[in-house]
């Protein structure tokens, strides 16, 4: 039975460009589809999605507006489109969800537009969440037992947050299939299938859930706590192959947390994709991926695997374990892992992240020079290799060692929730404004320079607007400064980055 209150659901703009399917909204909507009717206004594709939403909740037919929300771009509509919704319409229930929430909680909540967190997954919590308030009202949780209460929760009461418990990572393919057909009704699907490196029509896929890593500065270690579970291979091929067929899906990006956690998995859907042309991208790790036997990285390789995007980080192996990666990374096996790659013409993305904490400026900028010093040995091993380059922003990741050093410098985060979108934290989950007191202006242009003569000098291979004429003329402005390490002040090659080739970083913007 269909009941009456509806769902309004809003994917917040994350891009200018190249936008994706909503997959996170998807999922949800999937698990209320045969009991509540839902719309979904996706920022991305609206000139004035603020307007669309206000439309429908005019209606007074909408009760509930979903919101996912990640660090970074879509705070700026996510922000003030909640506000003015539960300004305007007091009694809508607004429920947040995405990594920003869960890891923010306090700062959300007490902003007082937002009603509740979905805390990690919401294919079960938010269905419950729903039936809940329909039955109870919104404040259910003065009613009912507390072991009532749905999972994966954050609520406000009598202004103490709430965190329900948590539930372990579901059996994905259990989950329903996603309502692609009904997002097509709304929204043409080819057109989130853009033009990429990989391909014409890219696929944005997620294909499983978590990790089983504990790294100190990823937000999604506080929601999944170390646990991974994936989809089959078999289901997975399924899905693709419909959105090949009925869409014109040609490629694939896995946006997974650790797509290739499972080596059988991942030869079992290279065995299946085979025959299907099709180029895909995933995220894994170095010492992970390291432990596939070379036939399956041959298999790989045949089935279209292009890319594979590693958090390198550093080549210090004190840092590494600070860090906390968990596993077996070292700034040998980084190097020696670079050439295995080519061998089987895997184009390795490595990202490092300069200007991690330290106990004086000498050691900070010390560090800085050495793994400036490490990516160009890199660079030495296997030129093909993609470099992504972060400045250290700190995750709130609470109890690790790393956040606690970033805590004694006086770090913090904003406590009001307008402040995320001022111009001082506007990009900071971006990880190019650090706003960390340790960095000085001197560490962040050192970075910022190495990063755009590394960047003249080895063109990005994802920027497929860049002819090779483009390419080799940048090169060339940039072989003294990178021959000669001489970073400061590039402004010619700042100047043919923006001007000619509009330089497109893929940290920031992806292919």
């Amino acid at each position: 039975m269909i009941l009456k209150q509806k769902v309004l659901f809003f994917n917040p703009r994350s891009a200018n460009f190249k936008y994706r399917l909503p997959n996170s909204l998807l999922a949800v909507a999937a698990a209320i589809d045969n009991e509540f009717e839902w719309v979904i206004v996706d920022g991305n594709r609206e000139e004035n999605p603020e307007q669309k939403i206000l439309d429908y909740l005019n209606t007074g037919a909408f009760a509930f507006f979903g919101l996912t929300v990640m660090p970074g771009p879509q705070l700026k509509q996510a922000i003030p489109i909640s506000k003015k919704a539960k300004t305007l319409f007091p009694d809508l229930t607004i429920i947040w969800g995405g990594y920003f929430a869960s890891n923010q909680p306090e700062t959300v909540l007490h902003s007082g537009f937002v009603d509740f967190i979905i805390n990690g997954m919401g294919d079960v919590a938010f269905p419950q969440l729903l039936h809940l308030i329909v039955k109870e009202g919104k404040h259910f949780y003065e009613k009912i037992p507390a072991h009532q209460v749905p999972h994966n929760l954050i609520y406000k009461q009598q202004q103490e947050l709430v965190f329900t418990a948590k539930d372990g990572i579901y059996n994905i393919d259990e989950l329903p299939d996603f309502p692609y057909e009904k997002l097509h009704q709304q929204y043409d699907i080819p057109k989130y299938l853009g033009k990429t490196y990989l391909g014409n029509k890219t696929i944005a896929y997620h294909s499983s859930f978590g990790c089983p890593f504990t790294c100190s500065f990823c937000a999604v270690v506080p929601i999944y706590n170390a646990r991974w579970k994936g989809k089959s291979a078999v289901n997975i091929y399924r899905e693709i192959k419909f959105l090949k067929e009925n869409y014109g899906g040609d490629s694939i990006e896995f946006h997974d947390n650790n797509f290739f956690v499972s080596e059988k998995r991942t030869v079992e859907f290279a065995e299946l994709i085979m025959n299907e042309n099709m180029i895909w991208w995933g995220e894994g790790r170095i010492d992970t991926i390291d432990k596939y036997s070379d036939a399956s990285l041959e298999k790989m390789r045949k089935a279209g695997c292009k890319m594979i995007f590693f958090g390198a980080e550093t080549g210090n192996d004190d840092m590494l374990k600070q860090m906390d990666k968990g596993g077996t990374q070292s700034a040998a096996q980084i190097k020696k892992f670079a050439a295995r790659m080519a061998k089987f013409d895997i184009i390795p993305e490595y990202s490092f992240v300069l200007g991690t904490p330290g106990a004086t400026p000498e050691i900070v900028m010390e560090q800085i020079d050495k793994d400036i010093a490490f990516i160009r040995e890199i660079k030495e091993i296997n030129p093909a290799t993609e470099i992504i380059i972060y400045v250290y922003s700190p995750v709130p990741t609470k109890g690790s060692e790393l956040y606690d050093k970033v805590l004694a410098t006086g770090f913090r985060f904003p406590e009001k929730l307008e402040d995320w979108i001022n111009a001082d934290w506007e990009n900071f989950d971006l990880r190019k404004n650090p706003l960390t007191p340790w960095l000085t202006p001197q560490m962040v242009d050192k970075i910022k320079n190495f990063e755009t003569v590394l960047n003249g000098y080895y063109p990005t291979a994802t920027d497929i607007r860049i002819s090779k004429f483009q390419k080799s003329m940048i090169r060339y402005t940039s072989a003294l400064r990178y021959h000669s390490k001489i970073y400061h002040y590039p402004y010619e090659i700042k100047a043919m980055q923006k001007f000619w080739l509009k330089y497109r970083q893929p940290e920031v913007q992806g292919f």
